[in-house]
């Protein structure tokens, strides 16, 4: 039987996702808070995360306005189907998404030098401005 909480992240993460039948939410309670540990099809892993984490940050938002319904501190890991033992993404509803590396976890296939030079030429772009 799922909780009110699973069944909310799991009806959003559906109506995402190409494979809606693959999206699972497992629930931890700790003296963290809730630990929601969701799971999907490795093709839909973009989907979910989204360009720099954006979705991701989405459901943390979503997620803390549950929590402060509920009096619950919410905690969101996006597992990896290929490799269920690590996390791509370990969303907290407390603490920020590092976007530099949740933004390096969505473009594994391309090579950690094209993150580096577009972050170089962002940088540039800042020097150029006067301020």
């Amino acid at each position: 039987m799922s909780t009110i909480d699973q069944q909310f992240v799991e009806y959003i993460v559906k109506s995402l996702v190409e494979h809606p039948d693959d999206v699972s939410v497992d629930r931890i309670v700790d003296e963290k808070g809730v630990l929601l540990t969701l799971t999907v099809n490795p093709g839909d892993l973009g989907r979910v995360i989204g360009r720099r984490g954006g979705t991701a940050q989405s459901l943390r938002t979503l997620l803390r306005a549950l929590g402060t319904k509920n009096s619950a501190r919410y905690n969101l890991k996006i597992v990896n189907n290929d490799n269920p033992d690590e996390a791509v993404a370990n969303v907290s509803s407390e603490e920020p998404v590092d976007s530099a590396t949740t933004d390096t976890v969505e473009n594994s296939a391309d090579e950690p030098s094209k993150f580096a030079k577009k972050s170089r030429e962002e940088l540039a772009e800042l020097d150029d401005l006067d301020i």
